[in-house]
């Protein structure tokens, strides 16, 4: 069943610092992740604190902060 969430000013914050582009530096310490693999990351961490299944999020059209997902069964 699909509800409506709103998240808080700190996780969007995270949200969109995960979906800004880091400098590549050449070591061999391994890769960051792309900036979607990043984002979907951090979608996934909001999901399981808020119970949703963060591969079904979409806007609601009343703001940044609020989205509908299918809710995660307990």
């Amino acid at each position: 069943m699909r509800s409506n969430f709103e998240m808080s000013e700190s996780d969007l914050s995270t949200l969109l610092s995960a979906m800004q582009p880091v400098p590549m530096i050449m070591l061999q310490c391994g890769s960051l992740g792309s900036t979607q693999e990043r984002a979907n990351a951090a979608w996934k961490e909001l999901g399981q604190r808020l119970g949703f299944d963060h591969t079904t999020v979409q806007p609601n059209g009343k703001g940044d902060r609020f989205f509908s997902a299918v809710e995660k069964e307990n």
